[in-house]
């Protein structure tokens, strides 16, 4: 951005507080200071030239063309299985729509964006002006990134709260398998999806809803629309603590994620443990099977387990770039290309649960198989 604006400046004590948001770069805060001294570019060309914009079009294009097209194979077969008609396999569903949405929404602005940026001498109305515009001001062009930001943000949301379920519910599985189908229920499980996007898309709005002092613009390190507190005379609003509840909210998640896991398959361990002491001949069966425990987990059970505690690794580890940004830019450092990879590796993670699915779920495999065997073949009746 600041290539476009080179006569941009702030105050030498300003341009730290610039570094505390979201955007590295803000032209809503930049237009509001005074002209002192010129703040060094933050995008220089080795970032933001031909060569980096196209190669990142490229990648930005065969990643949106990886999420659609793996969550719609992911959806079809959720849906054409009768197997998967689980509550398990709702929250699947909820988890493919929500990074389907990344793949249709978000991704492509940002690739419109980038194309804009390279085709055309200036960027596009709202790239610029739009950047202070509000939901009541009709005079100000409309900016888009007031709908992509939000999006993006609830759909993250969405994405490790549907995970936090679906730990909960192997957690119950593997804890309490005979009760399991009285706890866990559709009717149930439906009604929690339901609270975890209306929960999860009222966070991504929260500094819009109650604070009218941010706003969204896309910024040009991450090239994609990044939360922005406006600066008032070079500070910060009282209220800029309210971008806190994202990651207060993403961390507690995955804690709590993290703690169901550790006790499930500690659980686990000491099941196989007695199963294995049962089998030698180590330990005695006291008329229960398993080693004394009667109440054991199925295999199937055990497994899901498994898939989606690799599927909460992934998702914790894509997201650990962004809390490293996120300390560092509040330290004070520049990290323009770092912001890329931080944003995209976490947006990247919408396409990894298909292939974890297809390494680990036969079920799934043999639901896709039979997906492509149906449009080479008549339909043939589904094997249960």
């Amino acid at each position: 951005m600041t290539a476009l604006l080179p006569n941009t400046s702030v105050p030498g004590s300003t341009a730290a507080l610039l570094l505390t948001s979201d955007c590295l770069f803000n032209l809503t805060a930049a237009a509001q200071v005074g002209r002192d001294q010129s703040l060094p570019p933050l995008c220089t060309p080795c970032c933001c030239g031909v060569l980096n914009r196209t190669l990142a079009v490229a990648f930005m294009v065969s990643l949106a063309f990886a999420i659609v097209v793996g969550n719609v194979i992911t959806l079809t077969v959720f849906v054409q299985t009768r197997q998967s008609r689980t509550p398990q396999g709702y929250l699947k569903v909820s988890l493919a729509i929500a990074d389907m949405m990344v793949g249709v929404v978000v991704v492509p602005f940002s690739v419109y964006t980038e194309i804009s940026l390279m085709v055309t001498s200036a960027p596009p109305v709202w790239y610029q002006g739009g950047t202070t515009s509000s939901f009541s001001d009709l005079g100000s062009p409309w900016q888009p990134c007031m709908l992509i930001g939000p999006v993006f943000a609830g759909c993250t949301f969405v994405s490790i709260s549907t995970i936090f379920l679906m730990t909960l519910e192997r957690s119950v599985a593997i804890l309490w398998p005979l009760h399991k189908d009285a706890l866990v229920t559709r009717r149930r499980t439906l009604l929690l999806i339901l609270l975890s996007w209306a929960a999860s898309f009222l966070l991504a709005l929260a500094p819009l809803i109650f604070s009218s002092n941010f706003t969204l613009e896309y910024n040009e390190c991450s090239r994609m629309c990044n939360y922005t507190p406006l600066l008032f005379g070079g500070r910060l609003p009282p209220d800029a603590n309210i971008l806190l509840l994202f990651p207060a909210f993403d961390f507690t998640l995955l804690g709590g994620t993290l703690a169901i896991n550790i006790v499930s398959f500690t659980s686990i361990r000491r099941y196989t443990r007695k199963r294995k002491l049962l089998s030698e001949g180590s330990l005695s069966d006291g008329g229960g099977g398993g080693g004394g425990c009667s109440h054991r987990p199925s295999f199937s059970d055990i497994k899901a387990a498994k898939t989606i505690g690799i599927l909460t690794f992934a998702f914790t580890a894509s997201f650990s770039p962004i809390a490293v940004f996120v300390l560092g830019n509040v330290v004070g450092y520049r990290w323009c290309n770092f912001s890329f990879l931080a944003f995209w590796i976490l947006t990247g993670n919408s396409c990894c649960n298909v292939i974890i699915y297809s390494v680990r779920d036969h079920r799934f495999r043999k639901g896709v198989t039979l997906l492509f065997q149906r449009e080479q073949s008549p339909p043939r009746g589904e094997k249960t």
